[in-house]
């Protein structure tokens, strides 16, 4: 945990190399009035990788970093760790970026804890505290929850996560549990999400010209099928029921019995 008591923290998650998505999310008056933006992962598996990197290093300060998954897959395959990647468009990502982006990602913490007025000892991570790709979803059972949360200090009442691009605000065994959505790859429903903590969670979406996002990406970005993935995930063409469904199998419950 480091300095004082927050006011007002925004969370984005899970840009994905969106940058129109970015764009629109950082010109919002209260995320331009807040005192730290908190990326919790998955900044730059996506089309415009380099430029999104660039855009919120520039925010300077003010902005606190956390790796995804696809951000360290990103990494391992630059670095040679990893010869494939299961998202079509990472490999693409991984190539757009600088040596000098590469090692800045290759350096971001997985977690971090901060202090927000109303919320207390908030804990910020991508999937959950103990692992960059586990699965909580908002329905999770309460053991699954106890699992997760095995290793979370007492002191710690708030836990920010990304990783599923489903928004959602939940108790689980006391402690306040958020998901702030998807900034550039949501389901269930479009536009750019995101949050706003202090004194309570506010979960917040950001409309934006997605045909003229998907014209620009197309014009900008040299992944072959751009066009097919800009409509697909700007528009949030899968739904939240299928994504839960998809998901479901991942967070350890029970499979649903066969007639």
């Amino acid at each position: 945990m480091s300095g004082a008591e927050l006011n007002r923290v925004a969370v984005l998650s899970d840009i994905h190399g969106v940058l129109p998505a970015l764009e629109a999310v950082l010109a919002e008056p209260e995320v331009a009035a807040a005192e730290r933006i908190v990326l919790t992962g998955d900044i730059t598996a996506g089309p415009q990788p380099a430029e999104v990197l660039a855009l919120l290093r520039d925010q300077g300060d003010r902005v606190l970093w956390i790796a995804g998954n696809a951000d360290r897959e990103l990494v391992e395959y630059r670095q040679g760790e990893r010869t494939s990647i299961p998202d079509p468009i990472a490999p693409f990502a991984a190539a757009q970026l600088t040596d000098d982006q590469v090692e800045f990602l290759a350096a971001l913490p997985t977690s971090l804890t901060l202090p927000v007025r109303g919320l207390g000892d908030v804990l910020f991570c991508h999937a959950t505290p103990r692992d960059d790709e586990e699965i909580v979803l908002v329905d999770s059972r309460p053991d699954r929850w106890t699992e997760v949360f095995a290793d979370v200090p007492e002191t710690v009442r708030t836990v920010v996560c990304g990783h599923t691009h489903m928004p959602y605000v939940r108790l689980a065994h006391g402690r306040l549990v958020v998901n702030p959505g998807s900034i550039g790859m949501p389901y269930g429903r479009p536009g750019a999400h995101w949050c706003l903590l202090g004194p309570g969670t506010d979960l917040r979406v950001t409309r934006y010209d997605i045909p003229a996002a998907i014209t620009r990406l197309v014009a900008e970005c040299a992944y072959p099928e751009i066009a097919e993935w800009a409509d697909y995930y700007l528009h949030a063409r899968a739904t939240d029921t299928e994504a839960l469904g998809a998901f479901g199998a991942r967070d350890g419950r029970e499979p649903l019995p066969t007639r």
